[in-house]
Parts: C-alpha cells; structure tokens; sequence
C-alpha cells in the first residue's frame, strides 16, 4: 500500500513538473542551451507545425488554450486536487499532442520525446484508487 502510494505521488508530482517545465520554456524561464523553444513566438511556430490542418488565425488561441491546461493541469496534480480527473484530463492532452506529433513530424518524435509513455503514465495515474496527500 506504501509502494503504491509512493508511485503516485511521484506520478503526480512528474506530469506536473513535467507540463510546468514546458511552459517555463516557451516564455523563455530556461536558459537557451536547455530550451526547445525559448520564447513564444517560436512557441507559436511549432504549434502551428503540429497543427498545420488548422488556419493561422487560430493558432494562437490553440496555443494559449494548451498552456493554460497545462498550468492547470499542472497545479491540480502537484497539490493532488481531484487527482482522478486532472490525470485522466492530462492523459488526453498529452494523447492528443503525441498524435499531433505523430501526424506532423512522424511516430519518432512523439516516442523519443516519450509523450505516448507520459500519456499512459496520466492514465495510469488517474486508475489509482490510494489517497496520499490529495484534496479531496
């Protein structure tokens, strides 16, 4: 029962740090070496090449809307609020990205990036049933 509680605070607490990290990068938080992006409008572009079925005009609203879901996201998994939920809500934006990816580029990227792998991981976190330091 510890082991598994373990795991999922851990689970929790990686996704999360995971999708703030990302949104650190795009507002340019990370030095430029350790950096995909760097800034927002290079952001913008990459966006945009994951999304090429959708017309430019939307692709700042689709990027504005990933970054606010990952912050929130982010924040729920980290203080544990409504775990099942925000796992589950994460385990589709990443499924959705890892797709995007897969379409856009090819599967490489999404499996060297291993957003398919962090994408299970939500879901899987989102079927345990052990409360360790969650709000309910």
């Amino acid at each position: 029962m510890m082991k598994e509680k373990i795991i999922k605070l851990f689970l929790r607490l990686t996704i999360g740090v995971g999708f703030l990290s990302a949104v650190a990068d795009r507002f340019g938080l990370w030095d430029k070496e350790f950096s995909a992006w760097g800034n927002w409008g290079a952001f913008l572009a990459y966006t945009k090449t994951l999304n090429p079925w959708f017309p430019e005009s939307l692709i700042p609203a689709i990027a504005i809307i990933a970054t606010i879901a990952e912050i929130v996201f982010a924040i729920c998994l980290i203080i544990g609020f409504k775990t099942r939920l925000f796992a589950q809500l994460s385990g589709l934006l990443l499924l959705i990205f890892a797709l995007s990816m897969t379409f856009s580029l090819g599967v490489k990227s999404p499996l060297d990036y291993s957003v398919f792998t962090a994408s299970a991981a939500a879901f899987a976190l989102s079927l345990m049933k052990t409360r360790f330091l969650e709000i309910k």
